[in-house]
């Protein structure tokens, strides 16, 4: 076991996604997996049909509880919920004397289209937690939202948003083209004197909750195990993959992937 990783999300009923998936994953790829809950959802794979936030105060202690014993080598961070919720994480960010690397994925919407992430916490996120921010990994839509840009539709529009979050203050921004039409998937890594396309064939089939938060555990756990980050996004693209091509198809919806796959 190699590699402390502290996820920072909601708990998903169904496990697909959430603090479930990321658990799941960082274990699967041979990491400690500890958690801060910050919600409590009631959800299958069709809806997210209510959301429970936890008191900003007990989120701020589940944090301050892993790093004063075990300690953390990467954070990652889900649905935050609320700006009370989000500034609880940037203050212990901000009082910790050693910058911890930290992985945000911006979670705004689930696959059901239930909001995640309140309107007006999304300019709470850009002041406290983008500048604190390693990698930022949204999808299209998230990357829109951040940016106020219109939907991305192409590798150029990717590039364009990725441009603009990365004056926000996050070290690199990944954003995810899953959306986009096509059987082959490109994501897009951006630093400040970088790009890197990572591209892979599209796995047919709706079982795909939880991907999202999938890949950013994994990539994660990688950075946490002393992967270079190119590295770390490679074996989660490889990872995501195959737990989507072997997904158990539980489930009348959207249903989950399958965490316990092995890669190479």
């Amino acid at each position: 076991m190699k590699g402390k990783v502290l996820t920072i999300a909601g708990s998903d009923s169904s496990g697909g996604a959430g603090i479930q998936a990321d658990i799941k994953t960082i274990s699967a790829l041979g990491g400690y997996a500890m958690s801060t809950i910050t919600a409590i959802t009631v959800q299958d794979t069709n809806m997210v049909s209510d959301v429970y936030p936890i008191p900003a105060y007990i989120v701020k202690a589940q944090i301050l509880s892993v790093l004063n014993d075990i300690g953390v080598d990467v954070i990652k961070t889900g649905m935050l919920m609320s700006p009370d919720i989000i500034l609880a994480v940037s203050e212990v960010l901000s009082d910790h004397i050693k910058p911890i690397p930290l992985v945000v994925d911006p979670v705004m919407m689930s696959t059901s289209g239930h909001m995640l992430l309140k309107p007006h916490s999304v300019n709470v996120l850009i002041s406290e937690i983008l500048p604190k921010t390693t990698l930022l990994t949204p999808n299209l839509a998230e990357a829109a939202k951040l940016t106020q840009m219109e939907l991305l539709y192409n590798i150029d529009d990717m590039r364009k948003a990725a441009d603009i979050l990365l004056k926000m203050g996050p070290k690199a921004v990944l954003i995810k083209g899953g959306h986009l039409k096509g059987d082959i998937l490109t994501d897009l890594l951006v630093t400040s004197n970088s790009e890197k396309i990572f591209s892979s064939l599209r796995v047919a089939g709706k079982d795909n909750h939880g991907t999202g938060c999938t890949l950013a555990s994994a990539i994660a756990t990688g950075l946490a195990q002393g992967l270079l980050l190119e590295q770390s996004i490679f074996r989660a693209h490889d990872y995501v993959h195959k737990a989507l091509e072997q997904a158990p198809g539980y489930g009348s919806g959207c249903g989950p992937i399958n965490h316990l796959v092995e890669i190479d």
